[in-house]
């Protein structure tokens, strides 16, 4: 038994290393809650997720923003659904598919949930890996990113969560 979780374990640490994820406690790390929106790979500070869930019936609300989806029940709190994807610029996804995922922050004392197309990983990433905006990112997600991560083959735009549901502003 101890054999294999040995084995699991120096798995995990060979992937992490070939996708430049620092796995060792002690260095300048940051933890992100990542997550895809049509296929480009986002990332949130891990202590601000309170909780990740498959939103079951969004109830739509009159007269809302076209980013503001609906509102959830929550273990009993009204929780206010946001879609990432038109808050982006994006165009919205036509249904709700079955793998949108929904990923809970607090603001204010308010619960919101971020709808995301898919939850990835809590991934540790070395401050060596960041990078401030680069000038060819869309500027609508300039306006809510922090900076980006260069991992393998691919950027992880971290988005700043007061920003992104800061949607008065707009109003």
């Amino acid at each position: 038994m101890t054999e294999i979780q040995t084995t699991n374990s120096s798995r995990a640490l060979r992937e992490a290393e070939t996708h430049n994820l620092a796995t060792h406690p002690g260095e300048d790390l940051d933890d992100f809650v990542s997550f895809r929106v049509k296929n480009q790979l986002f990332g949130i500070p891990v202590l601000m997720v309170q909780d990740i869930l498959t939103p079951d019936r969004i109830a739509s609300i009159p007269l809302a923003p076209p980013e503001v989806r609906g509102s959830i029940n929550l273990r009993g709190r009204i929780v206010t659904v946001i879609d990432v994807r038109v808050r982006l610029g994006l165009p919205a996804a036509k249904e709700t598919s079955a793998e949108a995922m929904g990923v809970t922050v607090e603001q204010d004392h308010e619960l919101y949930t971020l709808l995301v197309d898919s939850i990835g990983d809590v991934v540790s990433l070395s401050n060596e890996l960041y990078e401030r905006n680069p000038a060819t990112l869309d500027p609508v997600w300039r306006e809510f990113s922090v900076g980006v991560y260069r991992l393998e083959g691919e950027l992880m735009v971290v988005l700043d969560v007061n920003r992104l549901l800061n949607i008065r502003a707009r109003l």
